[in-house]
């Protein structure tokens, strides 16, 4: 990510909890702060870096999976798509250039399968729950740069040109497939990856150990690609630790502890018919995972020689499809003479009551119906803030409303109406700070305050960068309780009513206030924008100055050129969010 224009140097200031926290240069002219460093200890810290937001430079294009359109969109869709929404709104904010791409993988035999059990032909079913997956994005807001399907031209050009790219090199040839094949999965299997287990009528039948789907035993001549040849470049590549959370990388790590068996990348058009032909040989259909990873390349422009800028770069995907995108697609690369992907952000799954979601069970979660219930910022707040990378994570209704309550209508939406109140603020306004008048006794406070809002930038940087979006909103929340601790202990509802020292300390409570929600709704825009929106609508900040762009909180504005000082707020906007009953319907 770029670093921010005219940032300069910062100072930094050490914490206690390990992070550090920015301040502008023009904050060491503040009296103010002046006094505040006076006060760290020797040896806490105290030096100078260069500001930035991200730390990489140039553009960047981010991927959710393709969704496959055997079915309607569900949570766990929602959920990916969400990630990649989220890093790649952080990426403007911080004026990144990047892009966010999207799709539906509409090839396959189950594809085949599902619009012939409707009547349908696969053309007009795939067009039809597509348009599903496309309406519920933009209900949820995913700010998406391109939407590719694998029936569009554009896309089987690029197979078509990727196939020939291969086999001019040598990486295909003609052979015979024996193996186990999941149709569910759409994988081929070895022998370890598969098991025994009895079916629901008790009979013993063998199933994929990763997802648990039934597996049959395939013999037919097919394209076969030579995967056994790329092991020591993907172990090579493996080294540049492109994987996140760590936990997967050393899941793929294992699995390249064994040769590769070479990969069969067809299917007989007799069997499977709903896909593209093999260029050289139309008797045969492209393998759909082979067809469907393409689509990274189709959205950077691919085979146009100038598609190099865009990709392949950074894709967000599920750990069901991990082996996928962490062997076969670095391989596919490999062989065709292009770049592997830079980095693969990895996510687990979500259950519901503690329970696997299933249609069998009647218990997988329908997100437009979360939507009527939460709002879309609701929802978006806490799939993000409960969901974890790294482990699989629970839905109840119980804990999205517990957790709403809390966060947003309580924390959040009580410290905006608190320090908006026509009671405390009768001039509607951003009063002007005065910081040579801090009582002794709020000295401490203060102290604390500040220390947590200007580390905070740092802080939510250092999580999204690594792929954290809910260790950067728990830390958001985390100063947004602080910013309430200080304004619930200060009281300027009583220093309002005192004398003038009382009343110059209450308006600098106040602004203080008011500025920790100015740099909380920044940071949250790309969580939560409509919620962001209404905050910073509510204080009145231009749209010029909701972003990380040479945008400074506190650091400036402890000094003699605010220009929010005096500035009066926007409308009343009600309630940020309504508190929400458990059992509402």
């Amino acid at each position: 990510m770029t670093e921010r224009p005219q940032g300069g140097d910062v100072t930094v200031f050490a914490t206690r909890s390990g992070p550090v926290m920015a301040a502008w240069p023009s904050l060491r002219r503040c009296t103010l702060w002046r006094q505040l460093c006076r006060t760290v200890p020797r040896g806490s810290g105290l030096h100078t870096v260069r500001a930035g937001c991200g730390g990489e430079s140039g553009p960047a294009l981010l991927t959710t999976p393709i969704f496959y359109v055997n079915a309607a969109p569900h949570l766990g869709h929602v959920y990916s798509a969400l990630l990649a929404d989220v890093q790649h709104r952080y990426s403007a904010l911080c004026g990144r250039d990047s892009r966010l791409s999207t799709g539906t993988d509409e090839h396959g035999i189950k594809v085949q399968h599902a619009a012939a059990a409707l009547g349908s032909d696969p053309s007009s079913f795939c067009a039809a729950v597509s348009q599903q997956f496309r309406a519920m994005f933009d209900t949820m807001a995913i700010s998406y740069t391109d939407f590719v399907r694998t029936t569009e031209r554009r896309h089987s050009h690029a197979v078509c040109h990727f196939w020939k790219k291969l086999e001019d090199r040598g990486y295909i040839y003609k052979g015979t497939y024996q193996g186990w094949y999941c149709t569910s999965d759409e994988a081929f299997l070895s022998e370890d990856q598969t098991l025994e287990r009895r079916d629901g009528e008790g009979n013993i039948c063998r199933v994929s150990a990763e997802s648990g789907h039934q597996v049959h035993w395939m013999s037919e001549e097919n394209y076969m690609f030579r995967l056994s040849l790329l092991r020591p470049k993907l172990l090579a590549w493996l080294q540049t630790e492109p994987i996140y959370p760590a936990p997967f990388l050393r899941i793929v790590q294992q699995w390249l502890e064994e040769e590769l068996p070479d990969l069969s990348v067809s299917r007989q058009r007799s069997r499977v018919s709903w896909g593209i032909p093999v260029p050289s040989d139309p008797s045969h259909t492209i393998y759909v995972w082979l067809d469907a990873l393409i689509n990274y390349l189709t959205v950077a422009g691919f085979p146009d020689q100038h598609f190099s800028p865009w990709g392949p770069s950074t894709h967000l995907l599920g750990k069901d499809i991990l082996r996928f995108h962490a062997i076969y697609w670095p391989a596919f690369l490999l062989a065709a003479g292009l770049p592997p992907p830079k980095k693969l952000l990895v996510h687990s799954h979500w259950t519901c009551n503690g329970v696997k979601m299933s249609k069998s069970l009647q218990n997988v979660v329908d997100p437009t119906e979360c939507i009527r219930r939460y709002t879309r910022d609701g929802l978006r707040y806490f799939l993000l803030r409960h969901g974890s990378p790294e482990r699989d994570c629970d839905f109840t209704h119980h804990t999205v409303c517990t957790l709403l309550n809390s966060e947003l209508a309580d924390a959040l939406g009580g410290l905006l109406n608190r320090c908006t109140a026509h009671t405390i603020n009768p001039g509607q306004c951003w009063p002007y700070y005065q910081g040579n008048n801090v009582p002794s006794a709020a000295r401490q406070d203060l102290h604390r305050l500040l220390g947590t809002v200007r580390e905070l930038p740092e802080l939510v940087d250092h999580y999204m960068s690594r792929f954290q979006a809910n260790k950067a909103l728990e830390a958001i929340d985390g100063s947004v309780r602080c910013s309430n601790a200080f304004f619930q202990s200060q009281a300027p509802w009583k220093l309002c009513k005192g004398g003038e020292d009382d009343k110059a300390w209450g308006r600098s409570v106040l602004y203080l206030t008011l500025e920790s929600l100015r740099l909380y709704a920044t940071l949250l825009q790309p969580a939560v924008p409509d919620l962001a929106k209404t905050i910073m609508d509510r204080l009145g900040v231009p749209n010029g100055s909701r972003t990380l762009i040479g945008n400074r909180f506190f650091g400036a504005t402890l000094g003699d050129n605010c220009c929010f000082q005096g500035q009066s707020l926007g409308s009343e906007c009600g309630l940020l969010y309504p508190r929400l009953d458990a059992e509402n319907k």
